[in-house]
């Protein structure tokens, strides 16, 4: 019986071993002054909550998870319930290719955020397809920015910020009407 986890053990051990030498023995890359480049992805400790209402977290090493101890039968998490509570017009609230808001934009923002009282908001931007994908993606993050910080200076806790540029349309961008509905700011509500 102790002859198997013997077996084992060695077994485990030759595969240490192995591993020790092709990592870092003497037939390795590095004894025999070979230079090795790894590139890995860099993780920044966060938490975020999707449109779901799902909150999650992520470690620095990328070890991921969510953040609700709440779970069905099946192992899925329960997560707060999350809906699309107000869809901004952008023409509204920016001149073409700016991120400023006005000052009338401004105060319809903060009354709506000031009355809305959800727990928390995740704000997305969205733009047409005029102008390349780079330009839109930036455009897009800066005007959410820009309603999360009217939201903030009225209390509210913002979950996320995010922008979307082109890539989630509502219309197809082939007539001036429909570009007028892309370019849009969405405000997720988490209750």
């Amino acid at each position: 019986m102790h002859t198997g986890i013997f077996k084992a053990v060695r077994a485990c051990l030759a595969g240490v071993a192995a591993a020790l030498i092709a990592f870092g023995g003497p037939d390795s890359a590095a004894a025999q002054g070979v230079e090795r480049t790894y590139i890995g992805e860099r993780y920044s400790p966060t938490i975020w909550v999707d449109p779901d209402g799902c909150e999650h977290w992520v470690m620095d090493d990328g070890w991921e998870g969510y953040m609700t101890p709440h779970v069905t039968r099946q192992g899925i998490p329960v997560c707060r319930r999350g809906n699309t509570c107000a869809v901004m017009n952008a023409d509204q609230l920016f001149k073409t290719g700016s991120y400023h808001i006005s000052h009338k934009g401004k105060a319809r923002l903060a009354q709506f955020f000031q009355s809305a009282g959800a727990t928390s908001y995740i704000i997305a931007g969205h733009t047409d397809s005029r102008a390349s994908d780079d330009y839109n993606m930036r455009l897009s993050l800066n005007r959410a920015n820009a309603v999360a910080s009217i939201a903030a200076s009225t209390g509210a806790r913002i979950a996320d910020v995010r922008g979307y540029g082109e890539r989630m349309p509502i219309a197809p961008n082939n007539s001036a009407r429909n570009m007028q509905k892309n370019r849009r700011v969405e405000v997720i509500c988490i209750r």
